[in-house]
């Protein structure tokens, strides 16, 4: 018996009343938290996503799988315990249905326990740690945008192809950071010349770009997402150091951080699962409306999320309803939907397998800039922890 199976005391109704509170819960509303990050410097990931998804909703008529649905949305402040409270808001007095977020991985690990014990459904639209990809794996859980490793493996395989022999590391000191260090390391077989964890948050690198401008490495290789890579990007710039020093990294330089960081950007790379000059099916529409809705360009943030609604919406229908829990989670493991990235497919840990790009920096027409494809790195990729993980095949 799942959550959404009601139990009545006035049993002896009979059939009749049985038939009646059945049609009843057909038409209930789904209710939906989405739980990111709206305060401080890396407000505007957050903000990708909740308009992203919010934009699905809008564009499905207020309704997911014929199912009208109310989204509460929740900040998470980028605090671990102010999240744990929020989440637990969201379960206990909202009562939702499913819970969509968070940005971080660090929030992640607080909020995953209690949503896992209350029996409902979380769908990440970013963050996706090791942690849950292989023996943790849960069948409540799933992650529509990558395992956190994998978009730092492309920059990896992008370093031993294009012969680098020295790169240093530069990433923040938490779960995200230390995956991404080791999804590059695990293509590069070049020597890591430095290896540095800042402090989640950190503004202010004179000192490390001090050290990379005195080892002189063939490259650096980092992520730092929200206002942390908005500072790197404009430091790196003025030290002098992006013409002599290649600059390879993923979510630093992307449509989050690029309405500040414009021409400092430029001439950088990332990876990413898509970008917003994809010819997929309902890409361009996508991004058209985003921007006539918002005034920016979409970045992962938004399309992950948007294509959560999207994937939500196909699983209500295909269960007819949200009612049977059971029904619903098989529903969204066939991801019968199309992704605005093109390939999509849940992996047996609900992880994606997909396909993984290079990006550059392009300014559009408009004198907006975007992130944009330079070559397929990988192909129908899935995560190197899925074979820890006992659910599926």
């Amino acid at each position: 018996m799942t959550r959404f199976t009601r139990t009545f005391a006035a049993a002896t109704l009979g059939l009749l009343a049985t038939t009646a509170l059945t049609h009843a819960q057909s038409t209930d509303p789904m209710k939906v938290g989405v739980i990111v990050t709206l305060s401080g410097p890396a407000a505007s990931l957050g903000e990708q996503a909740r308009d992203g998804f919010q934009l699905a909703i809008d564009q499905l008529g207020g309704e997911l799988g014929g199912v009208p649905v109310e989204v509460v949305v929740a900040d998470d402040e980028q605090k671990p315990d102010v999240a744990l409270t929020r989440v637990n808001g969201l379960i206990e007095r909202e009562d939702v249905d499913v819970v969509v977020g968070p940005i971080f991985s660090n929030i992640l690990q607080a909020i995953h326990k209690p949503v896992m014990d209350a029996d409902r459904i979380l769908i990440s639209p970013n963050a996706g740690p090791s942690s849950y990809a292989g023996a943790e794996c849960n069948p409540n859980f799933f992650v529509t945008s990558y395992q956190n490793d994998q978009v730092h493996e492309v920059m990896g395989r992008v370093a031993q192809d294009r012969g680098y022999e020295r790169v240093f590391i530069l990433v923040p000191n938490y779960q995200a950071g230390r995956d991404s260090a080791a999804g590059f390391k695990r293509h590069f077989e070049g020597e890591i010349v430095d290896e540095v964890y800042t402090q989640l948050g950190q503004l202010d690198f004179s000192a490390e770009l001090a050290r990379i401008a005195a080892m002189q490495p063939d490259a650096l290789f980092t992520f730092m997402p929200g206002g942390m890579g908005v500072n790197l990007v404009r430091q790196y710039n003025q030290a002098g150091l992006k013409d002599r020093i290649p600059f390879l990294s993923a979510f630093t330089v992307d449509e989050s951080t690029l309405p500040a960081q414009q021409d400092a950007a430029m001439g950088m790379f990332g990876a990413m699962t898509w970008a917003p000059d994809m010819d997929t099916p309902g890409n361009a529409e996508f991004v058209a409306a985003y921007i006539e809705k918002y005034g920016k360009v979409p970045g992962s943030y938004a399309m992950q999320a948007y294509d959560t609604a999207m994937l939500l919406d196909a699983a209500v229908e295909a269960a007819g309803g949200a009612d049977d829990q059971e029904a619903l989670l098989e529903a969204i493991r066939t991801a019968d939907f199309q992704s605005l990235r093109g390939d999509f497919a849940f992996n047996n840990n609900q992880y994606p397998i997909q396909d993984f790009y290079l990006v550059d920096i392009g300014q559009r027409e408009d004198g907006m800039y975007q992130t944009q494809i330079v070559e397929q790195v990988f192909d129908d990729y899935g995560d190197v922890y899925a074979s820890e993980c006992q659910m599926g095949g």
